[in-house]
């Protein structure tokens, strides 16, 4: 990231501090545990990693593969959800988080809708078939949001325009955002009323990069995880949110904590 003033502008507003998989540094990842803990030191959203379980329902977890985050094996969509919820999904952390459970998206609406925002990270699945029958992760995603009344207080975030194009073809309604993580800018901006964020790296923000996703009438929000000193240099380049498993740091930084 390019060097920037570290006076902070007070007329500008703090970005938005969005908990990746809830507050990751002090519970395991995605897990209630997790959530709860981000909502109590403050976190504006929960950002939350979406996919598929081989029979198609719409769970929470950041990563296809179960291995790192769970006391399974192998990828999300090989299990069935009555399969996952049969595997530990705290215990690799510390023993007092044994017992906590991989979440479908369901569960967690049913549970946090009315105590915050969501934005929903739709797993980066190949094209499904035309001739399949099977509902797409999109439309799953979309009429899981409408079941419970959640379109309001959510955004849809994916990295590739089939995705937003039947995002947008489900209900037109619902937030979109396009994730950002590398190649030219241009290739990434969406056409008008597409989308109305970019979520990106933090190593691809600069001011010039800024500066064109706001000519294009989109946020910027920033995925970072480490060096909560950052906030300062992100808030005078004017980022309109933080993604980060670190909720906390970031917002004691900021003075909200």
């Amino acid at each position: 990231m390019e060097v920037v003033s570290e006076t902070m502008d007070a007329s500008r507003s703090a970005p938005l501090v969005m908990a990746r998989g809830g507050a990751a540094d002090v519970a395991p990842t995605h897990t209630i545990a997790a959530l709860e803990a981000a909502l109590e030191v403050g976190a504006d959203a929960l950002w939350l990693g979406i996919q598929l379980s081989k029979d198609g329902h719409p769970v929470v977890l950041g990563g296809a593969s179960l291995d790192r985050v769970t006391d399974g094996r192998g990828h999300v969509g090989a299990l069935t959800v009555r399969e996952l919820k049969r595997l530990d999904a705290g215990g690799w952390m510390a023993p007092r988080f044994r017992g906590q459970r991989i979440q479908t998206l369901p569960e967690v609406l049913e549970r946090f809708r009315d105590r915050t925002r969501f934005w929903l990270e739709l797993a980066n699945v190949e094209e499904a078939s035309s001739t399949s029958p099977s509902p797409t992760i999109e439309e799953k995603v979309i009429s899981t949001l409408e079941i419970y009344d959640a379109v309001a207080v959510s955004v849809v975030a994916c990295a590739r325009r089939q995705s937003l194009a039947r995002l947008r073809a489900w209900n037109a309604e619902v937030g979109r955002a396009v994730v950002w993580t590398g190649g030219a800018l241009q290739e990434a901006i969406p056409e008008a009323g597409v989308a109305r964020a970019l979520c990106v790296e933090r190593r691809l923000v600069t001011s010039d990069t800024l500066a064109r996703i706001r000519a294009a009438g989109l946020e910027c929000h920033v995925q970072i995880d480490d060096e909560p000193v950052l906030a300062d240099r992100l808030i005078v380049l004017g980022v309109d949110g933080i993604i980060t498993g670190r909720p906390e740091p970031w917002l004691a930084r900021m003075g909200r904590r």
